[in-house]
């Protein structure tokens, strides 16, 4: 039989607020983190917003500096992706109220992640020797790339540097692994660490992810997609999922991490819970890398999955956070899997997306929207959509527009949809 795993302990950093509590009053007074790219000249770029964290230093979360400092003496700064995933760790840690002294030895580590914010330097590094030949090819760059270029600096931007350096710092020795599943990453990292406490692999777990895609190259690979808004004289008004006006998602930045525990060892130290995991869902579109398949396939299969593990009825959701990227595909097509999913319940109950505030932040996202999920559960108020100011006919549910809304509720759906038709669906109750 299953056990049952409870959610014990959060730590956030967001472009809306770092820590708990500013994260919410973030949220429900649906403040924009979005704005004018402010560290690096992105006046040549096509888009030049962002939703970056502010006010963030690393030292003021933790007895650490932003560096790293190797065995023969190296030091090198981490990345933002791992300063956010440090912090956001050592904040749930405190939250959950575990402390070291051999805790962490038989525990698990979950993370979702991605390439950290120093790729554009090391592309140019790897590809530079080579790209002088003539009739040369992607295939060629890489295979004439010179090894001895990577240095300490590229092994730390790699997405499994922020789970090694968490594992080491607290002395993980359990499972550590590293989510690559995109949008769906920390979702899936959740996920995964549920199960794995389901199952009696472990009683206690740390899971969530960490990301900060607001880099040159970032941007510009999003934009030459023509997935990213480009509303640079109104960023605020840029992220509006639903609206009918919407031209694309925002970047963001920022980590959320949860301590997952067993139910039964959460009780017996008197541990707070914020609500219980009882759900998880995936499944795979199988259609393009880009582009969410039109009828959603997979994203109705994670979650009537994620309703199946939780042994629920679609009528007993009473809120949903929705993936709710601002793009024309997939707001139409999440809004088509809540209605294949969810069926007739679905035009009762309340979506929100909290990335009209948050931006999209990528392998850190599910982890964001999940502890949006567990304050609103908290507090029994749904976050709102904000820029919703023209409902798009195609996108027919209630989407909380504009302001935060008071709500009885006792059991929430969290989705998340990822690059390469990854689909990640869970679900949480008070």
């Amino acid at each position: 039989m299953n056990r049952h795993v409870v959610i014990t302990g959060i730590g956030v950093v967001s472009p809306v607020g770092i820590g708990i509590e500013e994260y919410w009053r973030g949220l429900t007074c649906g403040r924009s983190g979005v704005g004018p790219i402010s560290r690096y000249d992105a006046s040549g770029l096509s888009v030049q917003i962002a939703a970056e964290v502010h006010g963030f230093a690393l030292s003021d979360y933790m007895d650490v500096p932003g560096t790293f400092v190797a065995n023969d003496g190296r030091s090198v700064p981490l990345d933002l992706r791992t300063q956010y995933a440090l912090a956001a760790v050592d904040m749930s840690v405190r939250d959950a109220g575990i402390d070291g002294g051999g805790v962490w030895t038989d525990a698990h580590l979950y993370f979702g992640a991605g390439e950290g914010d120093n790729d554009l330097a090391l592309l140019s590094r790897m590809v530079t020797p080579a790209s002088t030949r003539d009739g040369c090819d992607v295939a060629s760059l890489l295979a004439h790339a010179d090894a001895t270029q990577f240095s300490l600096r590229d092994q730390l931007i790699e997405p499994t540097a922020p789970a090694s350096l968490i594992a080491r710092r607290y002395g993980i020795g359990g499972e550590v692994t590293t989510c690559l599943t995109a949008c769906a990453a920390s979702a899936q990292a959740i996920g995964e660490a549920m199960r794995r406490i389901q199952e009696g692999e472990c009683e206690l777990a740390l899971a969530g992810g960490a990301h900060a895609m607001t880099s040159a190259l970032d941007v510009l690979g999003f934009a030459m997609l023509s997935a990213l808004s480009c509303r640079n004289d109104a960023p605020t008004r840029a992220s509006r999922p639903f609206d009918r006006n919407r031209d694309g998602f925002v970047l963001g930045e920022g980590a959320g991490v949860v301590v997952l525990e067993e139910a039964g060892r959460a009780r017996r130290r008197g541990a707070r819970i914020y609500g219980e995991l009882v759900g998880y869902g995936t499944a795979n579109d199988a259609y393009r890398v880009t582009d969410m398949h039109p009828d959603a396939r997979g994203a109705v299969g994670a979650i009537a999955s994620a309703l199946d593990d939780a042994e629920i009825d679609p009528d007993e959701i009473g809120y949903i956070n929705a993936h709710g990227t601002s793009t024309i595909e997939n707001d139409r097509a999440e809004t088509i899997a809540l209605h294949r999913a969810l069926g007739d319940a679905a035009r009762g109950i309340p979506v929100s997306s909290t990335k009209s505030m948050t931006g999209h932040a990528v392998a850190a996202a599910g982890a964001l929207e999940l502890i949006a999920v567990l304050l609103a559960l908290r507090e029994q108020v749904m976050p709102p959509t904000i820029n919703l100011e023209t409902p798009d006919p195609d996108c027919d549910l209630d989407y909380v527009p504009n302001r935060a809304r008071a709500h009885e509720f006792t059991t929430a759906l969290s989705n998340s949809f990822g690059f390469g038709g990854q689909n990640v669906a869970l679900v949480v109750r008070a």
